[in-house]
C-alpha cells in the first residue's frame, strides 16, 4: 500500500481486516491461537499483460482469487499496482486462518491445482490470457518470461553441464557418471529420468528441459562424432545473445569490480573459461544479465570499494528527500506545474542509481561468499595447500 513507491494509484482492499489495521489484525489471530511460529504469512502477485486490461478490472480479479482461494478463513490484503507497464495484483494473506486457527499449507500441489488453475480460470473468464503450460507443468512468471526473452535461467545451468558431459560420454553409462561427477543426482527407476542438480530441492525430469534434453535426444546426441571446442562454443552461444562482450578488461581491475569479473568467470561465460567451474558460482547464471550491468555500473562510475558505494549513494538519497518535499509543495500549490514531470524523471534515475548501489553491496557480499564456498569445495577435492591458488580480488577485498 506504499503510494510513494508506486507513484500511481493503488488499488487497495481487504478480507476478514481493514487496510489500516491489517497487520495487527493479523497478529492478533496468531497470538488468539498460540500459532506465533513458522511461516507467517504469503504474498501472491499476480500479473496480466501489457495493455490486456483495465486497473478496476485487474483489481476485481484480484479480489475474485483471493475470495476463491481463500473461501474467507484467512485475513488479506489485496493491491493493485499501476507502476508498471504489466498491471499486477498483490495478495498478502495470514498464513493463520481467522476461523479455526489452520494453518495454510502452501507447496507445488496447491500452487498448481489451486492458485494457478483459479487465476487461469478467472483469466479465462474475463478473455484474457494466460501463459501456456510447458510439458505438462506451468512455471513461474519470472522463468516463463526470461526464457521468453532468450536470457539464462537455473535451467540454462543443468543444459550447460548436460553438453559438456556429453562431449566427454561415448555411452549413456559415462554421461551418467560425468553428470554424478559434477554433483548430479539421478532418479531412474520411473517412465522419465530426472536428475537434481548440486543444492536444489527438487527433481527435474529431462523432458522438462527441451526437446533436445529427453533421454533419446542426448543418447542419439552421444553417438555423434565429438568437436573440438563445441562445449565453450555452445556456452558462448547465449552468451552473445545477451548483445554484449564479456572479454578480458583491458587494465586490472581491483576491489568490487575484480570481484565481479572473477565471479563472471567462474560461471563460465567469458571466453577464457575456468577448467571446471563450481556450480556454487554457475547456479546464478539465471541473474547473468543483472552480475553484467552492475559491472557495468561500477566501471562507470569508478566504484571499487563499499565505502565508495556508500559515498555515491549519500548525497543521491538526500536529493531523493529534497525533490519528494519540492513535489508536494507544488501538487498543493500549483498542481499543473510542468516542474512536477521534471521532478519526476529526476526521481526515476536517482533512484535507480540508489536501488543498484543498495543491490552491489548486498550482492557482493553473496558473491564473496559463494566464491569462498568453491574455493573450500576445490580445495576438499583436490586437498591442496590452503592458499596456494588465492584469488586477485580476495586479496584486495582483504585489504579493504
Amino acid at each position: 500500500m506504499n503510494r510513494e513507491k508506486t507513484e500511481q494509484a493503488v488499488y487497495e482492499d481487504s478480507i476478514g481486516c481493514t487496510c489500516d489495521s491489517a497487520f495487527a489484525d493479523m497478529a492478533a489471530t496468531k497470538k488468539r491461537f498460540h500459532k506465533l511460529d513458522g511461516v507467517q504469512g504469503y504474498h501472491l502477485i499476480q500479473s496480466f499483460a501489457e495493455g490486456e486490461v483495465t486497473p478496476e478490472l485487474a483489481h476485481l480479479i484480484g479480489l475474485e482469487l483471493a475470495e476463491e482461494l481463500l473461501k474467507g478463513r484467512f485475513e488479506a490484503v489485496i493491491t493493485t499496482h499501476l507502476n508498471t507497464a504489466h498491471y499486477h495484483n498483490h495478495i498478502v494473506f495470514n498464513s493463520v486462518s481467522m476461523e479455526d486457527g489452520r494453518k495454510y499449507h502452501s507447496n507445488a500441489k496447491s500452487y498448481y491445482e489451486e492458485v494457478r488453475k483459479i487465476s487461469d480460470a478467472l483469466c479465462v473468464k474475463y478473455g484474457l490470457s494466460v501463459i501456456p503450460e510447458n510439458g505438462g507443468r506451468g512455471q513461474s512468471y519470472a522463468e516463463w518470461q526470461a526464457e521468453r526473452n532468450g536470457r539464462p535461467t537455473w535451467r540454462t545451468a543443468i543444459r550447460m553441464d548436460i553438453r559438456e558431459a556429453v562431449q566427454e560420454s561415448f555411452t549413456w553409462r559415462q554421461f551418467l557418471a560425468q553428470m554424478e561427477q559434477r554433483g548430479y543426482v539421478w532418479k531412474l527407476d520411473q517412465k522419465y529420468p530426472a536428475l537434481k542438480a548440486p543444492g536444489m530441492e527438487r527433481f527435474v525430469r529431462l523432458k522438462s528441459l527441451g526437446k533436445n534434453y529427453t533421454e533419446t535426444a542426448i543418447q542419439e546426441w552421444i553417438l555423434k562424432p565429438k568437436k573440438l571446442g563445441h562445449t565453450r562454443q555452445g556456452n558462448m552461444e547465449w552468451n552473445q545473445k545477451q548483445g554484449r562482450k564479456a572479454d578480458a578488461p583491458r587494465k586490472k581491475l581491483t576491489g568490487l569490480q575484480a570481484l565481479y569479473y572473477s565471479y563472471l568467470y567462474q560461471m563460465g561465460v567469458l571466453k577464457k573459461r575456468p577448467p571446471r567451474p563450481s556450480y556454487l558460482v554457475r547456479e546464478d547464471i539465471r541473474r547473468l544479465d543483472q552480475r553484467i550491468e552492475q559491472m557495468e555500473f561500477l566501471r562507470k562510475h569508478g566504484i571499487t570499494t563499499r565505502e565508495q558505494l556508500m559515498h555515491f549513494r549519500t548525497p543521491r538519497e538526500e536529493q531523493i528527500l529534497s525533490l519528494l518535499k519540492e513535489r508536494r509543495r507544488l501538487y498543493r500549490k500549483q498542481p499543473d506545474s510542468p516542474r512536477i514531470d521534471g521532478i519526476t524523471d529526476q526521481l526515476k534515475k536517482l533512484r535507480k542509481e540508489v536501488k543498484m548501489s543498495r543491490q552491489i553491496e548486498k550482492n557482493s557480499l553473496e558473491m564473496e561468499e559463494r566464491m569462498r564456498q568453491a574455493e573450500r569445495q576445490k580445495e576438499q577435492e583436490n586437498n591442496p595447500k590452503w592458499g596456494k591458488g588465492e584469488i586477485g580480488w580476495q586479496k584486495e577485498m582483504e585489504k579493504k
